[in-house]
């Protein structure tokens, strides 16, 4: 009678280890789950805008992406009030007093200037017009899954630009620009 005690309970405690076990497995596993969601944030780049041409424009802009689409604000003062054009340009040099170090548009797919999303075609830089209020004052948001933050495709790669505000508004026609006027501020946009 005392063997098949002695057998009852080493069987009792061999499966209470064995259930431990597996307990300590499945946590391990939700760790490891945790850990790779962690690694999954959004990439961001924030930049300031310098004053170019004589001007006193300045401001922020924002890159984030998530999901496959990039948002960018940029937050603007300095500026007359009216509407103001604001591109990517091809290069982040923004050292020449009036921006043209810049470059001009990001056009990586060789389509004419227009506005964001014309049928007729337009450049991945093209992001188009905003206003500033009676103190100078602009703000413009943007939305996209045409452009991404440092990934292999450089028809969507944005690292490495320059944004542009200008003194003026884009007509959306003017080739290759869309005659925005002098180029009042510059961020190069740099992982």
């Amino acid at each position: 009678m005392k063997k098949i005690s002695i057998a009852i309970i080493a069987l009792a405690i061999g499966f209470v280890s064995c259930k431990n076990e597996k307990k300590e497995t499945k946590t391990m596993e939700t760790e490891t789950e945790t850990t790779e969601v962690a690694t999954q944030a959004p990439k961001k780049i924030k930049m300031t805008l310098a004053a170019k041409s004589d001007s006193n424009v300045s401001g922020n802009v924002v890159f984030k992406e998530e999901d496959g689409q990039v948002s960018m604000t940029a937050i603007i003062s300095g500026l007359e009030a009216g509407q103001h054009a604001i591109h990517i340009h091809e290069s982040s040099d923004c050292s020449a007093p009036d921006g043209t170090s810049a470059g001009g548009h990001w056009n990586p797919t060789a389509q004419p200037h227009g506005k964001w999303g014309a049928a007729e075609g337009y450049h991945k830089g093209d992001i188009g017009n905003f206003t500033a209020d009676e103190n100078g004052n602009g703000t413009i948001s943007f939305t996209t899954d045409e452009w991404c933050i440092g990934c292999d495709d450089e028809n969507k790669n944005i690292v490495g630009k320059a944004i542009i505000v200008h003194a003026g508004a884009d007509d959306f026609t003017s080739q290759p620009s869309g005659a925005a006027g002098a180029r009042v501020s510059c961020a190069g946009i740099i992982e």
